[in-house]
């Protein structure tokens, strides 16, 4: 008995050694990696996470990672709905853009190929005062 797979000789050659693998078979049957955010996206979100916070209106954040997308959500309070959502879906980056901000109903507030652009509705408008 070997540690050697059973393979035919018709198969595998007379050698046993040249195995030929279908690559796309070979993919399928692995588990894709799972959909993450890089050390700067997260860096640019925890900079506004970290401000929202420090003015009082988000207190918790969650991170999920699927195989399709990666997904901050940010909260009011831990066990409500999401506030918001910031999505990094990579099947869409060459379409409508691979980043996303979306509200507690699923609506899309911005969406584009850049984070940096669409974090930026969160950044709130000076209000003019008259006195």
């Amino acid at each position: 008995m070997t540690d050697q797979p059973d393979s035919s000789p018709g198969v595998a050659g007379a050698q046993g050694s040249n195995v030929v693998v279908d690559l796309r078979e070979y993919r399928s049957n692995k588990d894709p990696v799972p959909v993450t955010f890089h050390r700067r996206e997260l860096d640019a979100i925890l900079r506004i996470y970290g401000r929202m916070v420090g003015e009082g209106e988000w207190r918790d954040y969650a991170i999920d990672h699927t195989h399709e997308k990666a997904i901050f959500s940010i909260f009011k309070r831990s066990g409500e709905m999401p506030l918001y959502r910031v999505e990094k879906n990579p099947k869409l980056a060459a379409k409508q853009g691979a980043y996303c901000v979306l509200n507690a109903h699923g609506m899309i507030l911005k969406r584009g190929h850049e984070l940096e652009q669409v974090l930026r509705v969160f950044d709130k408008a000076l209000k003019l005062i008259k006195t």
